[in-house]
């Protein structure tokens, strides 16, 4: 999936008033202002205005035949600004302030997750390859330490006599 791509489908979204934020990978580099990485879906948090019969109703993916994916996150808007993700009573949410954050793909402005909150949301399980590259990038723009979790990825890319 490319930044052109992914802006078309932002925009579309966008000239029907359906409220989206770029999340994922997309998101990373939307914070970036840069595509550093090649992606293979885009994944997004909608506001869930409608009853979803055939899927989970907060997530699921849509592709197309030439390979696109978009894995849908959808929320419900509470009275605070929370977007509450996943079946009642888990407290599962994009809290108010995750969805605040502003980026560019492909040279368009986008609504994404913001940068604080892509970070936090990147903690809490085992990271890939991946996570690790998409969180250090996010780090370094914010100045802040790696969450823990990256540690041994840090380790791993420091040669013997090294310091990590």
């Amino acid at each position: 999936m490319n930044g052109s791509d992914v802006t078309d489908f932002y925009q579309t979204l966008e000239k029907l008033e359906i409220d989206v934020w770029v999340d994922g990978g997309w998101g990373v580099d939307a914070l970036l202002g840069v595509q550093t990485r090649p992606h293979n879906d885009l994944d997004i948090a909608i506001q869930q205005d409608i009853k979803i019969e055939h899927a989970k109703p907060w997530n699921f993916v849509l592709g197309d035949r030439k390979g696109h994916e978009i894995d849908v996150h959808a929320i419900v808007l509470d009275k605070e600004g929370n977007g509450l993700y996943g079946p009642p009573g888990k407290g599962i949410m994009y809290p108010a302030g995750s969805l605040t954050g502003t980026g560019m793909i492909a040279g368009h402005k986008v609504r994404c997750i913001s940068l604080e909150w892509v970070v936090k949301f990147h903690t809490g399980y085992k990271p890939k390859e991946k996570d690790f590259n998409d969180v250090s990038a996010l780090c370094k723009t914010l100045g802040i330490d790696l969450p823990e979790e990256y540690a041994q990825f840090s380790k791993q890319q420091s040669g013997p006599g090294q310091e990590p």
